[in-house]
């Protein structure tokens, strides 16, 4: 990020300069559901289709220029991660790639294993799973927090009792894309890990845009995430740790050596190497002290969701869902909420129809939650996703707007 941090400040001015789909007269605060993208990244796309639109591992000039351009983009890939290029695979979608994962697991769990699912969590990490519990027979069981919609975090101590000799794998988000509650992954980790040959698998979509990624420190087996929502193009990538790696059949051609890469067992030749190529420009977005730009990002993310949550948690007509702090230790600006006697539908379509603020209404593939635990099965959550380059005066004029529809 070159020139977007000043004295340890954000300088949103200078973010926005990097994103044109901001000039347009909407406030979008739809975020989880993918950020903007940044002009770098759209450049980067136009001019691979332009100039090195060939099949990879040619000889030729362009062919050994599109090869170290699409290597580079895995580099960058691996390094945004703290991982090695050999543990990470592209993919379309988080989704896909956990499907991908769960049919290579297929074979390898014996029976009478169990896998534990987080129930707070998007679909796609947990579809997956319930079909390779069904057709293997195995005990699947699931991980609720709490029954309580004001206390829903997943902690070490709430899992510690579903652990036993037979599990074999644990899934859970590292941020709930409704809640916004950041859990502490490198705790859960540790207790996955005091059961012999037992994995985690983690849903970090939710948490990428707004905070460090370092899957090494997390001590995770399994971490993915999806580039769209990071400011990039829509394709993901799935992290695998060397020793979880040993645990995955290829499914990739029999000619293929399945002991070389994750890629190779995992990809399936479904990495677009016009959007792979882009990765590094979000990377060069972020700047070399890229620990020092997430800590701005954070303190101005903070200051956005307080001006929000203030607001929301004063009404005693408003349900806001877990975590109602802004302390941006404790949870990322994804903020949802109901109001009672309206439905969130109809406070969107509202808002829509007098505003240029974005904001959503459902259950964002976090059915389950949505549906079992808030008990909004009509018609979910009102959702407010914001990132770094939204500005606090968007914040001030939505709840300006939100005050005018709800009285």
């Amino acid at each position: 990020m070159v020139n977007v941090v000043v004295d340890g400040r954000l300088d949103v001015g200078a973010v926005r300069s990097h994103f044109p789909a901001l000039k347009q007269n909407q406030v979008f605060l739809d975020n989880a559901g993918g950020t903007q993208v940044l002009s770098d990244v759209i450049d980067s796309i136009r001019t691979h289709l332009e100039e090195t639109n060939v099949q990879l591992g040619a000889s030729y000039h362009v062919g050994q220029k599109a090869t170290e351009k699409y290597n580079d983009g895995l580099k960058a890939a691996a390094e945004f991660m703290n991982a090695r290029v050999d543990e990470i695979v592209i993919g379309p979608s988080t989704t896909q790639l956990f499907s991908n994962l769960s049919q290579a697991f297929a074979l390898s769990f014996p029976d009478g294993a169990e896998i534990i699912c987080s129930s707070i969590d998007h679909e796609a990490n947990i579809s997956s799973w319930v079909r390779l519990a069904k057709i293997r027979k195995l005990t699947l069981k699931w991980w609720t927090p709490s029954q309580d919609p004001a206390d829903l975090r997943l902690t070490a101590d709430n899992l510690r009792p579903l652990l036993s000799d037979k599990t074999k794998l644990v899934t859970c988000t590292h941020t709930s894309n409704i809640l916004g509650t950041i859990h502490n992954i490198k705790a859960i980790a540790d207790e996955v890990h005091t059961v012999s040959g037992a994995m985690l698998c983690v849903d970090g979509v939710a948490l990428a845009p707004h905070r460090e990624v370092d899957v090494k420190s997390l001590g995770v087996d399994f971490y993915s995430f999806s580039w769209y929502k990071v400011y990039g193009p829509h394709i993901a990538v799935l992290y695998g740790s060397q020793a979880a790696q040993q645990k995955v059949a290829s499914l990739g051609h029999y000619f293929l050596s399945p002991a070389d890469d994750l890629a190779t067992k995992l990809g399936l030749a479904a990495a677009s190497y016009e959007l792979v190529a882009s990765i590094p420009s979000v990377l060069a977005y972020l700047g070399p002290d890229r620990k020092r730009t997430w800590s701005a990002v954070a303190a101005h993310e903070q200051r956005l969701q307080e001006i929000l949550l203030d607001y929301l948690n004063k009404r005693d007509d408003v349900v806001v869902y877990s975590e109602r702090s802004a302390d941006s230790k404790l949870r990322v600006p994804v903020i949802s909420f109901s109001v009672k006697g309206k439905s969130s539908r109809e406070v969107v379509e509202k808002v829509d129809g007098c505003s240029p603020f974005g904001i959503r209404w459902g259950h964002f593939y976090s059915k389950r939650m949505v549906d079992d635990l808030l008990g909004l099965k009509t018609d979910g959550v009102i959702r407010v996703s914001m990132v770094h380059y939204n500005t606090e005066q968007e914040i001030r004029d939505l709840v300006s707007v939100l005050d005018q529809v709800l009285s």
